[in-house]
């Protein structure tokens, strides 16, 4: 796409740019001739406003000047007049981290689990989770987590989904988590019973009261289970770049419902 001399004249640069650039097929041009026209009361833009515009949107761009070309123009000129050359990045699609959650239940309570030495979120409260394998369906994942986390071995009709939820960490991408509620019997009634498999990652497990969760817990976690318990099936959790990873009581609610 070549455009001369117009983008000053348009109220919005920004936005008619993005325009341009959605126009162009991946891994096209955008050529811009452009410039400060006029040496007394000079009109445009400079090489460098129009660089701080388009390269946010662009792989990479260069500016060739052509003022010092008189044949471009039939005449010496003094002012600023140049081409900025834009090549726009190829399209790469949104990819997320997909990790799965299972919520244990044992009547009123839930199993947790406290990290450790993982390198994040140490010391606090999490369900049994884990990342989704290449290859692997959410549901796969999950009876394999629970296997190798604390020994459960679940059959697929004993795991339901009840919750999708989007979350982004304060620093890092966005990851989309597949919550799965399971139920246990009554300790003592022959039924299975958690043991830590990865003493090395977890320090304790736990059961806790779904109805009065404890505070220090990963607050991604912290909301997957506030928002399982109020009847939601799929919500965002969305954190601004100062929040803290562990749940705050008196801290804004990233938890918004879908």
């Amino acid at each position: 796409m070549l455009v001369r001399h117009l983008l000053w004249m348009l109220p919005d640069q920004r936005a008619v740019l993005r325009r341009w650039v959605r126009l162009l097929r991946p891994g096209g041009r955008l050529v811009l001739i452009e410039g400060r026209w006029g040496e007394s009361e000079p009109v445009g833009l400079t090489a460098a406003e129009l660089s701080a515009l388009v390269g946010p949107l662009t792989e990479r761009l260069s500016v060739e000047q052509l003022a010092p070309d008189a044949a471009l123009w039939g005449r010496a000129v003094r002012d600023e007049r140049y081409a900025l050359v834009a090549d726009l990045a190829p399209v790469r699609r949104h990819r997320e981290i997909v990790d799965v959650h299972l919520i244990l239940r044992r009547g009123g309570d839930v199993l947790l689990a406290r990290r450790a030495n993982t390198g994040y979120a140490d010391g606090l409260l999490h369900a049994p989770s884990g990342h989704v394998e290449d290859g692997e369906d959410v549901r796969a994942a999950m009876l394999r987590e629970a296997a190798e986390e604390i020994g459960i071995s679940l059959a697929p009709d004993e795991v339901r989904a009840v919750l999708v939820l989007q979350h982004k960490a304060p620093t890092g991408d966005a990851r989309t988590g597949w919550f799965f509620e399971a139920e246990l019997g009554e300790r003592g009634d022959g039924g299975r019973e958690p043991v830590n498999r990865e003493p090395e990652k977890c320090s304790e497990l736990g059961w806790f009261p779904l109805g009065a969760l404890p505070d220090d817990m990963v607050a991604y976690c912290r909301a997957g289970l506030e928002a399982y318990r109020a009847g939601h099936r799929f919500a965002l959790h969305w954190h601004e770049p100062d929040d803290p990873i562990a749940y705050a009581p008196e801290g804004p609610d990233r938890l918004t419902p879908l």
